[in-house]
């Protein structure tokens, strides 16, 4: 047989084979691999296993430099409180700045008198303190906040993060937002841009009401990529996805996947 005639039987097995791998990434995690609900049906549908990945790196992203800062931080925090409420432990946050509120951590589920904080000077040295922490059986998770993060050092801390079975959060502050976008191809398990949107204020107490976010599912291994609108309630400790938007963004997303 010539390798024309052969050829169309190759490409079929090939076609077999990315289906075989594309269902094995999509199954549920292996016996040992935990995953955090995240609490939104809608949401966790959309990550292999029905929530999110318990071991390894996992992204959050400003979606604007002017403003998304906040947003970013409150999804981080949120990640994080459902990813350590499965272990016990304290956790490493590193950081270059100090404006991390200790007081607001309860309404995201992150108890103030578990977190460890280390200030930084520099971005290697946040990088060099998630590896430290990562070897470090007492910790529950490490979480860095970094402007700039290239693909071996992602690679090293995704590594890392499986091999002692514990969560790795990164947090990119405004400077990678604004030079980079979404940023480029990441070996992270997931990776998130929040944006902040108007509040619903609660008209009958004239308050401000609870924060509204738009987070977009940028990577997700084994999972699909999307857009929701989030609105968290500060009071219970939960929430909520308002709405899944299905505009052109995503379909591109899910095509490029």
């Amino acid at each position: 047989m010539s390798a024309r005639q052969d050829y169309p039987s190759r490409r079929t097995q090939m076609e077999r084979l990315r289906r075989q791998v594309r269902a094995l990434e999509q199954a549920a995690p292996a016996a040992g691999h935990r995953v955090a609900r995240l609490g939104a049906r809608a949401l966790d549908e959309r990550l292999p296993g029905g929530g999110l990945a318990a071991t390894g790196l996992h992204e959050v992203l400003p979606a604007r430099s002017e403003w998304d800062d906040g947003a970013a931080l409150g999804f981080a925090l949120l990640l994080l409180g459902r990813l350590t409420g499965l272990r016990e432990g304290p956790l490493l946050w590193a950081t270059r700045r100090a404006d991390l509120y200790a007081p607001a951590l309860p309404a995201y589920g992150v108890a103030p008198e578990r977190l460890l904080l280390a200030r930084c000077g520099s971005d290697e040295e946040v990088l060099w303190a998630l590896e430290e922490g990562l070897r470090c059986a007492e910790l529950a998770a490490v979480v860095g906040e970094v402007a700039e993060l290239d693909a071996t050092a992602a690679r090293r801390l995704q590594l890392a993060a499986e091999t002692v079975q514990r969560p790795c959060l990164l947090l990119h502050r405004r400077q990678v937002a604004a030079r980079r976008g979404a940023g480029p191809a990441t070996p992270a398990l997931t990776r998130w841009q929040v944006g902040a949107l108007p509040s619903r204020a609660e008209a009958h107490r004239g308050l401000v009401g609870n924060p509204v976010w738009r987070v977009e599912l940028l990577r997700c291994r084994g999972g699909r990529p999307a857009i929701f609108e989030v609105e968290w309630d500060h009071a219970t400790g939960d929430f909520a996805v308002a709405a899944e938007l299905r505009d052109s963004a995503t379909a591109a997303l899910e095509r490029a996947g």
